[in-house]
């Protein structure tokens, strides 16, 4: 079946069966490789991506109900250069293995869109699901907090690396 769709500001056609989950469709038929296949079964969030502007678990959406909404991705996030979280990230020193975090990514940017100013009590609720394995929670909290507060871009720490 022939399906139309826009990811990341740009419209695709895919040929793709109405029940294939949008995780497929964007790894496997568009080559958009950084939104993570993680548990299969939307408990990880390692699949978040944000179809019209909510944040939704690629693994577990079937192509058919993304219809007219636009889909974004990790790879969209930052499309022209670092989104302000990506800087925040980078100067929190947040990823270890890195395969959570373009779904931690898309949760908080959600959670950015939607409250600029999130309390902690928010961050947590906005990120309970999305798993961890290098336990980086701290980092990504302050990370979001930096953003929050408008200082994705000044360093946390001292330019010879040291923490």
């Amino acid at each position: 079946m022939s399906i139309q769709l826009t990811v990341n500001g740009i419209a695709r056609t895919v040929e793709a069966p109405p029940e294939m989950p949008l995780l497929w469709v964007l790894r496997d038929l568009l080559g958009l490789t950084g939104t993570k296949y993680g548990c299969g079964v939307a408990q990880c969030r390692a699949c978040t991506v944000h179809v019209g502007g909510a944040p939704v678990f690629a693994c577990q959406t079937p192509i058919s109900a993304v219809g007219a909404q636009p889909v974004t991705t990790i790879e969209g996030l930052g499309a022209a250069k670092l989104h302000v979280l990506q800087e925040a990230w980078l100067a929190e020193d947040v990823a270890q293995c890195g395969y959570c975090q373009p779904g931690q990514l898309m949760s908080a940017a959600a959670l950015l869109a939607q409250h600029p100013a999130p309390t902690e009590a928010q961050i947590d609720e906005a990120l309970m699901g999305n798993l961890c394995r290098c336990g980086t929670y701290p980092r990504i909290r302050k990370a979001i907090a930096r953003v929050a507060a408008g200082g994705a871009l000044a360093p946390a720490r001292a330019q010879d690396g040291a923490k």
